[in-house]
């Protein structure tokens, strides 16, 4: 099985995020698979909180993790972790990054140089206006566009974006297979052909 399937496993624990998944790393000599493995007793012995060993504990006789990594595959969800090479650079950079990012799609190099266009659900007709200019100006000038997906101007940056022929992401507060609002399906998809989907919340 894929080892990566150890840092989406650990991405289901309330309360492992970025810190704590260093300490589990520090503490099993960065193999996760035996930080995921190990028994109650050890992971105590590696100073978590009892709470948080009984939430591992919980997710880990809850989830498949074999089901889990076929899902994603199924689904063609690429994983990048800290480990990867390609995981963005500047996001590595910020003081907490995200272990696990999710993608569907397809992110580049070349979206190291982007600009987010974000604002309002319930965008005026100047405002719409704004973003779209915007969006196609950066689009035809090799710059990514960055938005979230949402209605009103996210909407408008990334069709934007489309339509001036460059590429656009999507940042999600939800799983990547997982479209909101449902009536951005086909724009996610579009998305999906211009660029990617991405988040660090897990599939479903």
């Amino acid at each position: 099985m894929n080892p990566k399937v150890y840092w989406v496993g650990f991405n289901y624990v309330k309360g492992i995020g970025c810190v704590r998944l260093r300490h589990l790393l520090d503490a099993f000599g960065g193999d996760l698979k035996a930080a995921w493995e190990a028994p109650y007793e050890k992971l105590i012995a590696v100073r978590l909180h009892p709470r948080l060993v009984e939430n591992i504990l919980k997710v880990r006789s809850q989830i498949d993790l074999h089901r889990i990594w076929e899902n994603i595959e199924r689904k063609q969800i690429r994983v990048l972790t800290w480990e990867d090479e390609e995981y963005p650079e500047f996001l590595r950079q910020i003081e907490q990054p995200p272990p696990v990012l999710y993608i569907k799609g397809e992110y580049l190099p070349e979206d190291e140089t982007a600009v987010a266009v974000v604002g309002t659900r319930r965008v005026s007709a100047y405002g719409r206006q704004v973003a779209e200019e915007l969006a196609a100006f950066l689009a035809r000038n090799q710059v990514t566009v960055v938005s979230g997906l949402a209605r009103g101007t996210d909407a408008v940056a990334h069709q934007s974006a489309i339509r001036a022929g460059g590429r656009t992401l999507a940042v999600l507060g939800c799983g990547v297979d997982v479209v909101y609002p449902p009536e951005h399906a086909k724009l996610a998809e579009e998305i999906i052909a211009n660029g990617a989907l991405i988040s660090d919340y897990p599939p479903g």
